[in-house]
This record gives C-alpha cells, sequence and structure tokens, in this order.
C-alpha cells in the first residue's frame, strides 16, 4: 500500500467505521423487538438497516482506510499483498484489528445508551452449535471470495453494493445471520439484545470466521487466478497523499 494516508487517520477511520456499523446493528435490532414481536419482522428490520449503513459506511471511509472494519478482511488484505507491497504491513494490520475490535465495543455502548439500556449487559444469547459454525464459515468465505475476486477482475468498483447485498442475503440464507466479522462478534457480546451473542459462544464464531477467511483466498485462488504484479487490496487503497480525500475510490 503506497503513498498511503497517514496510518493514523486511516486507523481513526476503521476504529469509527466499525463503531457505527455496530451500532446500525445493534440498534436496528434493539429498535425491532421494541415495535414487533414478530421475529421475521425483527430480522427483516436488522438487516435492512444493516446493509444501508454497511453502504454507506464504504462509500464514506472506502477511500481513507479501504473501509474494511473487519479483522479476517484486514489480514487478508495483507496476505495477499505482502509480496509486491501493495497490501497492509503487518503493522497496520495490528493497528487496525485493535481499532476495529475497540469501535466495536464502542458501537455496542452507543447503542445501548441510545435505548436507555445498561451500557454494557452481557448477552445472554447462545449460539453455540456445528450448524451455526458452518454459517459463519459460508457467510465469511463467501465475503472474502467476493471482496476480493472483485478486486482480481477488476470489478471493485461494485464492492460497496455487492458487499452490503451480501451481507444483507446472508443475514437470511445463513443459520448464523452472518456475523461474519471477528472484531463484530466481540462488540455484539456486549448487548443482551436481538442482536447479541454470548460471550462463551464467541471462540467458535470467530474460529470460523477465520477457516472461512482461509476458504474464501483459496477460492480466489482457484477461480481467479494469482494477483497482477499491480494488484492491492480488496477493497479500494486510501487515496494518495495529496489527493482531496473526498475523491472517489474505486470499490469497497
Amino acid at each position: 500500500m503506497t503513498a498511503a494516508l497517514p496510518l493514523g487517520r486511516r486507523v481513526a477511520a476503521e476504529g469509527v467505521g466499525t463503531a457505527a456499523l455496530v451500532a446500525v446493528v445493534v440498534g436496528s435490532g434493539i429498535q425491532a423487538t421494541e415495535l414487533s414481536r414478530d421475529v421475521g419482522v425483527q430480522l427483516l428490520a436488522n438487516s435492512l438497516a444493516t446493509v444501508f449503513g454497511l453502504g454507506v459506511l464504504i462509500v464514506l471511509l472506502g477511500p481513507v482506510s479501504g473501509a474494511h472494519f473487519n479483522p479476517v478482511v484486514s489480514a487478508a488484505a495483507w496476505f495477499t499483498g505482502r509480496r509486491t507491497g501493495d497490501g497492509l504491513t503487518l503493522r497496520d494490520l495490528a493497528a487496525y484489528a485493535a481499532a476495529q475490535t475497540a469501535g466495536a465495543i464502542g458501537g455496542a455502548v452507543l447503542a445501548n445508551a441510545m435505548f436507555a439500556q445498561p451500557l454494557v449487559t452481557w448477552s445472554a444469547h447462545d449460539r453455540s452449535a456445528p450448524h451455526l459454525w458452518l454459517g459463519e464459515l459460508v457467510a465469511t468465505s463467501g465475503l472474502v471470495l467476493l471482496i476480493f475476486g472483485l478486486a482480481r477482475s477488476g470489478r471493485d468498483r461494485f464492492a460497496p453494493v455487492a458487499v452490503a447485498s451480501w451481507i444483507g442475503a446472508a443475514y437470511w440464507f445463513t443459520s448464523s445471520t452472518s456475523f461474519a466479522n471477528p472484531a463484530v462478534t466481540i462488540g455484539r457480546a456486549f448487548t443482551d439484545s436481538f442482536a447479541g451473542i454470548a460471550p462463551g459462544s464467541m471462540p467458535a464464531f470467530i474460529a470460523a470466521q477465520i477457516a472461512g477467511a482461509v476458504l474464501g483466498l483459496a477460492l480466489v485462488a482457484v477461480l481467479f487466478g494469482r494477483p497482477a504484479p499491480a494488484g492491492g487490496p480488496a477493497i479500494p487503497a486510501p487515496a494518495p497523499a495529496g489527493e482531496h480525500e473526498l475523491t472517489a475510490a474505486p470499490g469497497h
């Protein structure tokens, strides 16, 4: 990742973006349960809010940090770019992951506060079952395949819509409702609401997400081959130094 914006600015964008994403997920879940007792309606409201919120955040913050909001996406960007020098460095990866996790926790606390709930209430929503882990494997592998496959084929400009659409669809067709993100998984343990996950369920979910990321990268290699020498991370690189930061970057 050459001529990138300063790491501090990129890390701030990752933290703010992940916090906003989790606030959308958790807040819309709380709102949905207050407005309807129908679980289907609750899931519909939660998924629609997430789709719209995620799409907006990718468009807004993509030119700054790449809008990863997800440690496994950042790790995949480091892995795929390590030979060409176009991906994240290990220092970048560590800073991104820390900011994403802190932001996810902050977003859950913010959502709790907005709905006059205790700032931190550990979730009692147990999600420990093999079929749920399989759902996370599918959701995460599909997400990584989508992001990096679009970049590998030169169509990453479609990523904001495509990524948001994948997450929205995976809410419904996966058994786990598509967390697909270790940082978001940790953040959602801090709220005992519709979107929560019990702390004891987190390790297996995160393990499935990591396995899904590995599978997704393997599928990218099988389906799209090796990256071109100039290939960068799957979601748009931060704007080059000196370029106005509001200039649209191609893709997610």
